[in-house]
């Protein structure tokens, strides 16, 4: 644990923090957006080069997902935002 989360964690144990029930508009709002994050309701393909695909398929095997997870995880942290692409340098001839 980082320092903060040592923090809290002996806050919680002296009795200094309660645990609250969520509202159930709360739940019902995560409940959704879980819902709308990993429902796969479209299907695409596309061409990639063997290099590539075996670099995914290496990169799944570590985290222990499947390639096609992955892909589609990456695709999802792009168009979030978590992923941005890196400015290019403008170059003049």
């Amino acid at each position: 644990m980082n320092k903060e989360e040592k923090q809290l964690s002996e806050a919680y144990d002296r009795g200094d923090l309660k645990l609250e029930t969520p509202a159930s508009e709360l739940l019902d709002l995560l409940a959704t957006a879980g819902e709308n994050t990993f429902k796969k309701d479209k299907r695409i393909n596309i061409r990639l080069s063997s290099h590539d695909l075996v670099g995914i398929q290496r990169k799944a095997v570590q985290k222990g997902i499947s390639y096609q997870a992955l892909i589609s995880g990456l695709i999802h942290q792009y168009v979030e935002g978590d992923i941005q692409e890196k400015p290019r340098v403008n170059q003049t001839s």
